[in-house]
């Protein structure tokens, strides 16, 4: 009976880790997608910060973003994490208050740059 209710334990907070997520991989089609750079603001992009903290690029602005985390999306720390790496992904949201608030953010393979 102990293992079954463990178990249960692990599905339960595993449903409930990924239901985060669904909300910021779903497209709204009535919404513009658009290509951004995505890094570490502090690492990569030399914003003042409080830590590694997720930030995009569009049209030569850089802004925090809100609606999604740095360490979402894999290791920070990786060597093609964002902390050591710029990399390209397509989003939808809108800048509020100075920083971007995504409703969608799914990092581009670099296979499919190629």
């Amino acid at each position: 009976m102990k293992k079954i209710s463990i178990t249960i334990i692990f599905i339960l907070a595993g449903m409930i880790t990924f239901a985060q997520d669904s909300k910021i991989s779903t497209i709204n089609p009535t919404k513009k997608l658009i290509t951004v750079n995505a890094a570490c603001g502090e690492c990569q992009f030399k914003m003042k910060g409080s830590g590694c903290t997720l930030a995009v690029k569009m049209k030569k602005k850089t802004y925090f973003v809100d609606g999604t985390t740095i360490d979402a999306h894999g290791d920070a720390h990786s060597e093609t994490g964002f902390c050591n790496a710029t990399r390209k992904a397509e989003v939808q949201g809108e800048v509020v208050n100075n920083k971007f608030v995504a409703s969608y953010f799914k990092l581009i393979d670099e296979k499919d740059n190629k």
